[in-house]
């Protein structure tokens, strides 16, 4: 049974799947270097909440900033990232039938006291996100850092789950709530989501 396949049977049992083992030290540190580009050059922007006319900033609820990531960009860096998630979503179409037709990420950075409160991966009257997905970029992350991920399975149960460097995260958007918990150093990490329309309706984040 091959990694897609193992990662996918928790994502179907569970509503959710974590693994560490899909890139290698050098691939994520590609990663990193292309986020690293855009802070550079100072792409990053507050990112917000809701949509249309309902969309708005507000640091009370989130305070991550955040750069979309295109298909071509950063000198093939992300090219393993983008053949992942392709195979992941050729997978999931194939053999679980999700219908995933389009998808969208961006790089995401919390800086120190930044935080997300709990919420759920889906506009008000949309559905088009099917599964939200995390790639932490954090190589020198310690316990006490902060910026854990917490779901909330239902029934009082929760999953928190530390940003630690190359762990990633899949969930059902519309099923689980969650929330980052405040960051007491820089978090960094690769966000978005599998869809079933296509992209451009907005965007929520975590």
């Amino acid at each position: 049974m091959n990694k897609n396949s193992l990662f996918a049977d928790s994502l179907s049992e569970r509503g959710f799947a974590v693994s560490d083992n899909f890139f290698t030290k050098n691939e994520l540190r590609g990663f990193y270097k292309a986020l690293e580009q855009s802070l550079i050059e100072d792409d990053f922007k507050q990112a917000g909440i809701g949509t249309g006319a309902d969309f708005q900033k507000n640091k009370s609820i989130r305070g991550d900033k955040i750069v979309w990531i295109g298909e071509n960009n950063y000198d093939g860096l992300l090219d393993s990232w983008h053949k992942f998630i392709k195979e992941l979503c050729d997978y999931l179409n194939f053999n679980l039938f999700v219908g995933i037709r389009d998808k969208e990420f961006h790089f995401a950075f919390y800086p120190k006291g930044a935080f997300y409160e709990k919420h759920i991966d889906q506009f008000k009257g949309r559905n088009n996100r099917l599964i939200s997905c995390v790639l932490y970029l954090n190589e020198r992350w310690q316990p006490g850092d902060g910026g854990e991920l917490v779901l909330y399975l239902g029934n009082g149960e929760k999953e928190v789950i530390a940003p630690t460097f190359g762990k990633i995260v899949c969930f059902r958007s519309e099923l689980f709530e969650h929330e980052v918990l405040i960051t007491n150093s820089g978090r960094y990490s690769i966000t978005g989501w599998l869809l079933n329309y296509p992209k451009g309706l907005g965007f929520l984040g975590y």
